[in-house]
């Protein structure tokens, strides 16, 4: 299943990946120090994935008329630059400039998010879920390389977690010198071809709308309790940054390690049984969350988050991408996305909004409606998915 394509996508996904990790992590906490605004602290949070959602259509429609290599070098490029905008902001203090570098970061994110789609251009058809779980799986690295790039950076220079967005920076810029080498599946003539549907007919599409729901929704749920964690942790429970970043580290864990298995899972029980698979963990991380709350209950709450989280997504994906036509792949993939990340810069930027007006126990039990309303969906969706390809 490996080639030089997927190598590639694998190797844009462990670098460029670890912007997204620092910013969750640290952006939160950064944002709080800069600002006497409680319900702000989680913006610059909020602003990535706003960023990430707002820049899905561009993205699709950028790689549809000048091809993959093009779109993801481009992002590699945005995403070291304003890194180093993010460092700078910290030096001097600007809470202004550090949303709007985050924002921008978050534009880079949503190129960088494709790679699961191109990775799936690569392979066999029987192969898509396990190409997906690939990708994604490969985010652990990311994550464990983007955590300990903050610990070991953060006082590097006289301000704090400057020299954290330094590396940053020059992590993220690696994948442009390997895109060079990448292959664009497609050519010319089929890059700029329009699609055949309306974006209503897409999504009359019973499949594509379970799809884009089981998405969406898991990426509201964990966005939402994830972008929290920090800030309830640290700031209101006194949990120092090293004990922090371990449970994320750990969640992160949960939402990739998943995938070595995912991709066979859903192959051989079809993609609902894993969705409704993924919304019962959810369900047991709010359980968790909501009737404990001390070290271990964030952190097997949150591993919980990340595995249910990983069935949404890659059933979603996976089920996206059998459910439209060739030529209609880019309207499909920019759409999905679009949705999707619109949905997680929701529960980012509701996140810090609700815990700061509730608690922590409300703001998981905020989350259960969209579950049940995820749950009753597919059990109406009476399509048979497991081996559709349309």
């Amino acid at each position: 299943m490996i080639n030089k394509n997927l190598f590639i996508l694998s190797i844009g996904q462990i670098f460029s990946f670890t912007s997204p990790v620092v910013s969750i992590l640290l952006s939160g906490i950064i944002g709080s120090s800069m600002t006497n605004i409680n319900y702000l602290a989680t913006l610059p949070t909020a602003l990535m994935i706003v960023g990430t959602a707002i820049g899905s259509l561009i993205a699709s429609k950028i790689m549809q008329i000048k091809g993959r290599r093009f779109g993801f070098s481009l992002a590699a490029i945005i995403n070291s630059f304003f890194s180093l905008v993010c460092a700078y902001a910290i030096l001097i203090n600007s809470f202004s400039l550090f949303c709007l570098a985050n924002l921008t970061i978050g534009l880079s994110v949503s190129f960088a998010q494709q790679y699961r789609f191109a990775a799936t251009e690569s392979v066999e058809t029987s192969n898509i879920p396990k190409a997906i779980s690939l990708i994604l799986l490969l985010g652990i690295v990311a994550s464990l390389l983007g955590a300990n790039i903050v610990s070991l950076t953060k006082d590097y220079l006289y301000t704090t977690y400057v020299g954290s967005y330094l590396a940053m920076a020059f992590l993220t810029i690696i994948p442009f010198f390997f895109f060079i080498f990448y292959k664009n599946e497609e050519n010319i003539k089929f890059e700029k071809a329009q699609s055949k549907k309306s974006i209503i007919e897409l999504l009359s599409n019973k499949n594509i709308q379970l799809s884009i729901l089981s998405a969406g929704i898991g990426y509201t749920t964990m966005s939402t309790l994830m972008t929290a964690t920090p800030i309830s942790m640290h700031n209101m429970h006194g949990f120092t940054i090293f004990a922090t970043g371990i449970v994320l580290q750990a969640h992160v864990i949960g939402m990739f390690l998943p995938s070595l298995v995912t991709g066979d899972l859903i192959k051989n029980f079809g993609h609902k049984k894993i969705i409704y698979s993924g919304i019962v963990i959810l369900f047991l991380t709010i359980f968790i969350h909501f009737n404990f709350e001390n070290y271990y209950s964030y952190m097997i709450g949150l591993i919980l988050l990340g595995i249910g989280w990983n069935f949404l997504f890659i059933s979603g994906t996976s089920l996206l991408v059998i459910s439209y036509n060739k030529e209609d792949k880019f309207l499909a993939q920019g759409l999905n996305d679009f949705v999707v990340f619109s949905s997680q810069s929701i529960g980012a930027l509701s996140a810090g909004i609700l815990l700061f007006a509730t608690n922590w126990k409300t703001l998981n039990l905020i989350c259960l409606p969209l579950l049940f309303f995820l749950l009753i969906f597919s059990m109406l969706n009476n399509t048979n998915v497991k081996n559709e390809k349309k």
